[in-house]
């Protein structure tokens, strides 16, 4: 699974769920939470800051990092601080919509709850040369959840397609795709539902600038979305809820 397609991924499974996230209890700012971090920190959407991302099963646990094999065999030290975020996602509720959260968002636990043999992401600075990751956030995946993003690999741009939106002529949006660095563009028409987080927007309330996801099939020729999911434009050097980050766990050499 190339990075750049691992990072989309992740932050489309998390769009499907920050909606419910946004309506948990957030801790005061300089409240420690589970997994050594502090509210404030690192957020899922653009501007997070979380760089490039990784995924594989775990084969090592250490007191600062994990060891992990990559789908194309390659051993990964993936490294953690207190300023990494350690989430766990959970399994999708039974009866669902596939890559809804059903309400069940991420949820914070220890570094020390991740085992050998879980499957696991990791996102942040990569340094594919020392086969490490100096890690912003690291998430332990459900298995269902694995499998539903190979699927989302497979079908990017058949049923799903995400990046920053460049033009808006009409129904039609285009857009800078996240995964590729590619143009791409959709249709809107009377059946598309337009959200952001969990309120109802429509089309006239996406702007240029905004990232956007969105759901749909390609139909003669064109891509006619059913769902189109929007995050707005990223606050300058901060993180979707505008929080500042601070610098990213440094990679031991």
């Amino acid at each position: 699974m190339t990075m750049r397609l691992l990072s989309a991924i992740l932050l489309a499974l998390a769009l499907s769920t920050a909606a419910s996230a946004q309506d948990s209890t957030t801790p005061p700012a300089n409240q420690p939470q589970p997994g050594g971090q502090r509210g404030g920190g690192r957020g899922w959407g653009p501007g997070g800051g979380m760089g490039r991302g990784l995924m594989g099963t775990v084969t090592e646990v250490a007191a600062d990092h994990y060891t992990i094999k990559t789908e194309t065999g390659d051993s990964y030290t993936v490294h953690y601080s207190v300023n990494t975020r350690i989430l766990k996602q959970p399994a999708r509720p039974e009866g669902a919509a596939r890559g809804e959260g059903g309400g069940n968002p991420p949820q914070a636990i220890k570094p020390t709850d991740i085992k050998v043999g879980d499957a696991i992401a990791a996102m942040g600075e990569l340094d594919p040369n020392a086969k490490s990751i100096g890690a912003t956030m690291v998430m332990q995946i459900d298995p269902e959840r694995a499998k539903q993003m190979r699927e989302m690999q497979a079908n990017y741009g058949k049923t799903w397609i995400m990046g920053k939106v460049t033009a808006i002529d009409g129904v039609k949006v285009t857009l800078m795709g996240t995964v590729d660095n590619a143009a791409h563009s959709f249709v809107a028409d009377e059946n598309t539902t337009f959200r952001k987080r969990r309120d109802p927007i429509t089309l006239a309330d996406i702007q240029v600038g905004d990232t956007v996801r969105v759901e749909g099939a390609v139909k003669e020729g064109a891509f006619v979305a059913t769902t189109v999911n929007a995050m707005g434009a990223p606050p300058p050097g901060g993180g979707p809820n505008g929080h500042r980050n601070g610098p990213p766990p440094s990679t031991p050499q």
